[in-house]
């Protein structure tokens, strides 16, 4: 018989349970809110350590950050204002001419902020096709890349990344690598396990669950030590003051105790609408890892639960004007900007990310939610039927 004893509650329950969080002084379950920007120094003038100021951060967002480690296998968390204040921290901790390599498509914003450092003389800058690592390594520069970043999988055409192996190119070449899973949250796949020394969510999306929330987060497997890149990062929050505030870091504790349910059934979702629509009619490809057919599968299925998450994309034929269509005919689906919350989203990749960005002008960017598969079945063939897609009934 097992001993009772030695078991410890899965990462499920203890996610759920926002760490089994109780209230000293009441016995309350559900955690409250410290909203102070300034704390009272002791008697003896002294900081009531960890926090003076509401820069350092506040116990409310202190217990996000926990939440977020223990569900990523991190030594620590630091939640930041957004998604990309937190990527901005991290290129802001590079010294001046470092070199960077990143995919040559990937969320917009920041390919937009890296760009932005390369035409100021701040960075270099190099490239490669998501997924492809030859050309990975063949875009690292031994002894002067500093940081190689991965989007696994990638937005929005959902290449797959080996996370290992791109660790294993990014340390061979002396750089660090940072992982940008925030299609697959760290309950399908925990970058920092296979290697990456920085992993990276946008903490809006699948974290926070509920599209009321704007966060960003960076997790380590370790500090680095006093003066190390961590601690330059946490001073660069600091300084910029973009902490994540108390009210929104409570909102994030709150969504991520549903997470494990939510993206199982977002999950479940996505693999039937996937499935119903590949060789679709109306469509010229269905992209979305969980499909046996993507060139991405296999990888995917060794850096996951199992799951492949609710964010998928389709090109369909026709004009570019069709795909705009579609968005417009959907009843169910949102024409919303985002992914990772309750409710489905459609976007018109190209009009989002605008002229110049590398993505198909008839690519829909799909984020689908915890709603009756059939429903989100049926609302995409009336709008194909509606925008008069080739082939579409």
């Amino acid at each position: 018989m097992t001993d009772p004893s030695n078991r410890k509650p899965s990462l499920a329950t203890r996610v759920a349970q926002a760490l089994h969080f109780v209230e000293e002084e009441t016995g309350a379950v559900v955690p409250g809110i410290q909203p102070a920007a300034t704390y009272a120094r002791d008697e003896n003038y002294d900081i009531r350590k960890p926090y003076w100021y509401r820069r350092d951060g506040s116990q409310t967002t202190a217990h996000a950050e926990a939440v977020i480690a223990e569900l990523e296998g991190a030594k620590e968390s630091l939640l930041f204002a957004s998604g990309m204040s937190a990527a901005t921290a991290v290129i802001e901790s590079l010294p001046t001419g470092a070199h960077v390599v990143a995919p040559e498509v990937m969320y917009h914003g920041v390919k937009m902020q890296l760009h932005a450092y390369e035409a100021n003389g701040r960075i270099t800058l190099s490239s490669y096709t998501a997924g492809n690592l030859d050309e990975l390594a063949g875009a690292v520069q031994p002894g002067k890349t500093q940081l190689v970043w991965a989007e696994t999988p990638n937005n929005p055409n959902w290449e797959v990344t080996d996370i290992q192996a791109a660790s294993d190119i990014a340390h061979g070449a002396g750089a660090k690598l940072i992982t940008d899973c925030t299609g697959t949250p760290p309950n399908i796949t925990r970058a920092l396990d296979f290697g990456a020394d920085i992993s990276f969510h946008s903490a809006t999306k699948y974290l926070g669950g509920h599209s009321d929330v704007t966060a960003g987060v960076l997790s380590v497997r370790e500090t680095g030590g006093e003066g190390g890149f961590w601690e330059q990062i946490a001073l660069i929050r600091k300084l910029q003051g973009t902490v994540l505030q108390s009210f929104d870091a409570w909102l994030l504790v709150r969504g991520m105790r549903t997470l494990f349910l939510r993206v199982e059934k977002a999950s479940a979702n996505a693999i039937a609408i996937a499935k119903h629509f590949e060789g679709h009619p109306a469509l010229e490809a269905v992209l979305y890892p969980g499909l046996p057919s993507d060139p991405g599968h296999e990888v995917a299925k060794r850096q996951t639960t199992g799951l492949f998450g609710g964010m998928m994309s389709i090109i369909v034929k026709g004009s570019e004007q069709t795909a705009i269509d579609v968005c417009r005919f959907t009843e169910v689906f949102y024409p919303a900007t985002s992914l990772g919350g309750v409710e489905s989203l459609i976007e018109h990749r190209k009009t989002v990310s605008g002229e110049g960005f590398p993505v198909h002008p008839r690519l829909l960017r799909l984020s689908i939610g915890i709603e009756d598969a059939d429903d989100l079945i049926y609302d995409l063939e009336q709008a194909l039927a509606r925008a008069g897609g080739e082939g579409s009934a």
